[in-house]
């Protein structure tokens, strides 16, 4: 039997789940769309993921973790939830009234409260009244389309899991004020600079200003969004800024600034120009340019900085992704994130990727951020972005961005200060190079 679902639906749902994957049960075109059929293949087995598809494309279904029967009893489940796709970015309804979250019905397949009842009597069709047990658009589940032409159900099986970290972390306060510290007395390699420059370049919504918010809040002692950081289709950055952190409210400058600039969109004309983004790289845009799409800053341009000094260049690029869109990368995104590393490249600076939002992407880490290189689904992630932007897994490092909480989380200030530091060496190869070339110029080799 084969799987109806593609590897990216199935990575979207079992990301709800933790570290989890798919084993398919029963298959309504082979085994038959009939209730009796599904309860031969699926009595007694849990948790399950059903997954209906309609002739209008739509693919859509729901999970429990109760065990199927036939005893016609609901069963409490305050975990069950719906969920349909548009596209491949899935949508989830969790269930509000978990003692009617499903019903054990013989003469259907999965019955989920009343609200979503699949092989309905035994027909290739889909009963469906949202509202009382989960709330739900019809329209959006499911087109308004109630004919399937496939039903699966699969048992979700938890993975091998990887005892040991891969990556090993000490999960500790002190660790955490041996990394501030280390960030805090780190000083350039080349004498010229007093604060290492790093370049944040990303889509649109991936966490860039996040990021600078989140890794000031750490040194601030309390969240705090300096930045302008939201979830919207456009950027909110549209200048091009550099922030330098401060050691606490009344420290002096940490020897790094962040630099950021407007997200990356499909659209051609929208976003930073890649001209822009040279510039940029050289030294070239003054803080707080204002960024035109349509026109490329001109060296006439107030605040253009004809003669750059080093200390004016970027010394790293670092690339933030959304883990939670990695795998529906567009094609026009990735396109763009290529011409910008080609462009990198050619400048010989050092580039890293930050993986963000890896909570929500990944249960088993939203359950305990420490769980992040323990997760194989993470690794994943972590590899298809290594492959997507052309850099090797160890560039690849996943951070958890400050978005809902109040107060900081030891943890996640340990991803955040390690992200940073890697950056810093990342900076110390960019002074190597710089140092290497100069001896040459200087031996004449």
């Amino acid at each position: 039997m084969n799987s109806k679902l593609t590897t990216n639906q199935e990575r979207a749902i079992c990301s709800q789940l933790g570290n989890f994957k798919l084993k398919l049960l029963y298959k309504a075109s082979i085994h038959g769309f009939t209730g009796a059929a599904f309860h031969l293949r699926c009595d007694n087995q849990y948790p399950t993921v059903c997954v209906g598809y309609n002739n209008s494309g739509r693919v859509f279904g729901g999970y429990t973790r109760r065990p199927f029967s036939q005893s016609g009893q609901y069963v409490n489940d305050d975990q069950a939830f719906l969920f349909s796709f548009s596209g491949e970015k899935l949508n989830k309804y969790p269930c509000i009234n978990a003692p009617y979250a499903v019903k054990m019905h013989s003469n259907c397949g999965p019955y989920f409260g009343e609200a979503l009842v699949f092989v309905n009597a035994s027909q290739p069709i889909v009963y469906c009244n949202p509202g009382q047990y989960y709330n739900f658009n019809a329209a959006e589940m499911h087109g308004n389309n109630l004919n399937l032409t496939e039903c699966e159900v699969y048992q979700v099986e938890k993975t091998a899991e990887i005892v040991k970290p891969w990556r090993p972390v000490i999960w500790e306060s002190k660790r955490k004020t041996e990394l501030m510290e280390s960030i805090q007395f780190y000083k350039p390699l080349n004498s010229s600079v007093t604060q290492a420059r790093v370049l944040l370049i990303g889509p649109v919504g991936a966490g860039k200003s996040s990021f600078f918010n989140s890794f000031n809040s750490v040194f601030r002692g309390h969240v705090t969004g300096q930045a302008m950081a939201g979830s919207t289709s456009t950027s909110l950055t549209t200048q091009f800024r550099t922030y330098s952190v401060k050691a606490g409210r009344e420290g002096k400058p940490l020897p790094l600034v962040l630099c950021d600039t407007m997200g990356l969109e499909e659209n051609v004309g929208a976003g930073p120009d890649i001209d822009d983004i040279s510039n940029i790289l050289k030294g070239h845009l003054p803080d707080r340019y204002q960024f035109n799409p349509s026109v490329p800053l001109q060296s006439e341009a107030h605040g253009f900085c004809k003669s750059p000094d080093l200390k004016d260049k970027i010394h790293c690029v670092t690339y933030v992704l959304d883990a939670s869109k990695i795998s529906i990368m567009s094609t026009k995104i990735e396109e763009k994130l290529k011409a910008i590393r080609r462009t990198v490249n050619l400048m010989g600076i050092p580039q890293l990727v930050l993986l963000t939002k890896i909570d929500e992407a990944c249960a088993l880490v939203r359950e305990d951020i420490r769980n992040v290189y323990q997760s194989s689904y993470i690794k994943e992630l972590m590899q298809e972005a290594a492959a997507r932007v052309g850099v090797p897994l160890s560039c690849i490092i996943p951070v958890k961005n400050y978005s809902e909480e109040l107060e900081l989380d030891t943890n996640t200030d340990i991803l955040l200060l390690s992200a940073v530091i890697q950056m810093l060496r990342f900076v110390d190869n960019f002074f190597d190079d710089i140092s290497g070339q100069l001896s040459s110029v200087t031996t004449g080799k």
